[in-house]
């Protein structure tokens, strides 16, 4: 135990030296990760006994850290697991809910979306990617490598099994009105991670690195509907939005080395 704890100090300093990036001074960010015996309805709800017990992460941040502006719109996460799934159970406060992407393995992100970013056995290879809109339209690929290292992304890829759902607290695409929140719930089958693990599942004792990232736009209303805000000067869209759990230091999620642990517990 005590060589585990020397241990992740100096990964954390070593990370930061390979990226060559200051380390934002409250990275990388831990969640112990319950064991259930009862699995959750994968409905978007969450009223399930199981997630009542399962803490929250804290609000998520920007990207680069908490030196950047707070995020406008609150974030959380909690996460579960059982012998045959790892769980992912999202909060994302939204008074204008809205969705376009409809086609699977699309790119999500342009669209205001949550991801989910899993790398079992930490060496920052050979990760997933999981991206969802708020219809619940879902994109997910493996990377071989950080594109910084050459990728490539494998976009055919998909994860059997996994199931996912949305609940809106409100409605979609109606900008007439103010809405609350959408969640997310989402099922990863650990037959499909473990694969990336030398087909090894997680076992209690056992951490992953992982990190989920929210990309918001700035969007207006135009016409009765939601259209994405342009620069005045320069007539380009508007960059978006990136909030984190763990933050990166950087405006970049495929930089798995700055990713939060996740410990898995009974």
């Amino acid at each position: 135990m005590k060589m585990k704890l020397i241990l992740i100090p100096l990964l954390q300093l070593l990370s930061s030296s390979f990226t060559g990036e200051p380390l934002p001074n409250d990275a990388p960010l831990h969640y112990e990760c319950h064991y259930t015996t009862s699995a959750p309805q994968i409905d978007g709800i969450l009223d399930d006994e199981c997630w009542e017990k399962a803490p929250w992460t804290a609000s998520f941040q920007d990207i680069r850290g908490k030196d950047f502006p707070k995020p406008t719109y609150d974030t959380r996460v909690k996460m579960l697991w059982d012998d045959h799934y790892f769980y992912v159970a999202a909060y994302l406060e939204e008074p204008h809910i809205q969705g376009t992407i409809t086609q699977r393995d699309a790119v999500i992100f342009h669209d205001n979306d949550f991801e989910v970013f899993i790398d079992p056995d930490g060496d920052t290879y050979l990760y997933y990617e999981f991206e969802m809109n708020a219809l619940n339209t879902i994109w997910d690929l493996l990377l071989v490598r950080p594109y910084r290292e050459g990728g490539p992304a494998l976009n055919g890829y998909d994860a059997k099994g996994l199931r996912s759902a949305v609940y809106i607290d409100g409605t979609i695409n109606d900008p007439s009105d103010t809405d609350k929140a959408w969640y997310v719930e989402i099922a990863f089958p650990l037959d499909v991670l473990a694969e990336l693990n030398g087909n090894r599942k997680p076992a209690v004792g056992d951490q992953w690195r992982v990190n989920f990232s929210r990309v918001e736009w700035h969007t207006t209303i135009v016409n009765g509907k939601y259209v994405k805000e342009k620069d005045p000067i320069s007539g380009k869209i508007l960059p978006e939005e990136n909030w984190v759990w763990s933050p990166q230091g950087v405006v970049d999620m495929h930089r798995p080395e700055m990713w939060g642990f996740v410990h898995f517990s009974k």
